[in-house]
């Protein structure tokens, strides 16, 4: 396996001897500049992780942390300082680092931060991919402070064995969370198996969970184990657990307590080791205190996680949308800028799921490889103003290629008439009959 490499840089010769060795210790192999310019002179592809403090002499860590943000976008980043504030934390993780920490700190501090960066690295890196296993939608994208946040609590209790409740609006990617929990822990070989609670019969969920023995009902021919005995040593994710039956909730409780399944029918006790985790989109606590939910088997969820909807991180949509046209084969696909700013002044309550639907109506509708305002579905097309004419097909295709033009010579509208064989005076007539934004921007006249 490969070594993971970690580059530490501290003007203080002192503090970069202290974390080469306590990094060492734990098995990582650990280089170490005192200049910061320096280090940015070679290729920090070759690392798997960064550690820098914040006040230097010639670049400052944030300035740092930015100019490695651009050229290193998927590089983490630890900043470092004895001088720390809420201003500086909150600018840190704005410029894109990973995580902060505050000086003085011990080599277990230290150790334990890196290894848990490291893993929301591989977690989102999985992400990304397609990945975990069979789900190939990369929903879980973006770098922004609030996933990378998410990211973190992720990995802090996947390898646990507490049982984890996700709560989240539809489309957030619940399940997707779950599988994540599962193939970070050290469950990742074992079954991992769903069951929909709210699209279940209450008679057959019983069943489906924990099984029968033969006899046990009208067409029980034959013994049936449950899918929490199939997902022996694995996880079992259950969706819509606010759907159960209050009885059945009963059953699920007495099987958290202590782990034994009886089938429908049998008498015999057997031991299961599986690891429950649920997800609802409703206030859960609501519910236990109208008692729709039973507060017993809510509090045997020990840890809660909640999906941050996609309101809350729009400034990761960029990268989704490109990597949604990747996958469905739209590489050479670009979202004009007016585009772009209706999708992300759009609030979606449908989070991912309905951002994937919006994209995939788009595509279908559209005929150019820019999409336009026009081109977006009607919730998010911009309004036609009143005594407005609508474009002709080939006005449309005019428009089309006349911002292609513009954005290609960044606004500069001298060098865009050129290419286009107008004079700047028809250009600018023809960049207000199509309302097209930016005309102000890098005229050129």
């Amino acid at each position: 396996m490969k070594k993971v490499r970690i580059l530490v840089i501290d003007d203080d010769e002192v503090a970069c001897e202290f974390l080469q060795e306590a990094l060492l210790r734990a098995g990582y192999e650990v280089d170490a500049f005192t200049s910061a310019r320096e280090a940015l002179d070679g290729d920090l592809a070759r690392y798997d992780i960064l550690l820098s403090d914040i006040r230097m002499p010639d670049i400052d860590g944030l300035q740092f942390l930015k100019a490695v943000h651009q050229k290193w976008p998927q590089l983490p980043v630890i900043l470092m300082t004895a001088f720390g504030s809420l201003e500086t934390t909150m600018e840190a993780l704005r410029l894109g680092a990973w995580d902060y920490i505050s000086k003085p700190f011990s080599p277990d501090a230290i150790r334990a931060m890196v290894q848990k960066v490291l893993e929301v690295r591989d977690l989102r890196q999985h992400w990304i991919q397609g990945q975990p296993e069979d789900q190939q939608e990369p929903h879980f994208i973006g770098s922004s402070a609030v996933m990378v946040d998410f990211y973190k609590q992720i990995a802090r209790v996947a390898d646990a064995s507490a049982s984890v409740l996700i709560s989240g609006e539809s489309g957030t990617g619940k399940e997707l969370t779950a599988r994540s929990l599962h193939l970070l822990s050290a469950r990742r070989g074992k079954p991992f198996l769903t069951v929909n609670c709210g699209a279940i019969p209450e008679t057959l969920l019983e069943s489906e969970l924990f099984g029968y023995e033969r006899g046990a009902f009208t067409g029980a021919d034959r013994m049936h184990p449950g899918l929490l005995e199939a997902a022996q040593h694995g996880t079992i994710f259950l969706d819509e657990i606010s759907e159960m039956s209050s009885s059945l909730q009963g059953k699920l409780l007495r099987f958290m307590q202590n782990g034994e399944v009886r089938r429908l029918g049998g008498n015999e006790a057997r031991h299961v080791g599986v690891r429950v985790v649920a997800a609802v989109n409703r206030d859960i606590d609501e519910e236990a205190k109208a008692g729709r939910f039973r507060s017993d088997l809510l509090y045997r969820f020990v840890v809660r996680l909640q999906v941050p909807p996609l309101r809350t991180h729009k400034q990761d949509l960029p990268q989704l949308i490109e990597l949604f046209l990747k996958k469905w084969g739209y590489p050479t696909v670009r979202i004009s800028d007016e585009a772009m700013e209706l999708l992300m002044s759009y609030d979606w309550p449908g989070n991912v799921r309905e951002l994937e639907n919006v994209l995939r109506q788009t595509l279908l509708l559209s005929p150019f490889t820019v999409i336009l305002p026009e081109n977006l579905p009607g919730k998010l097309a911009p309004p036609i103003s009143e005594g407005a004419t609508p474009l002709s097909p080939l006005e449309a295709a005019e428009r089309q290629q006349i911002l292609h033009t513009l954005e290609h010579m960044a606004w500069n509208q001298s060098q865009a008439a050129q290419r286009l064989g107008i004079d700047r005076k028809t250009l600018r007539t023809k960049i207000q009959r199509y309302g097209l934004r930016g005309s102000l921007r890098g005229s050129g006249l």
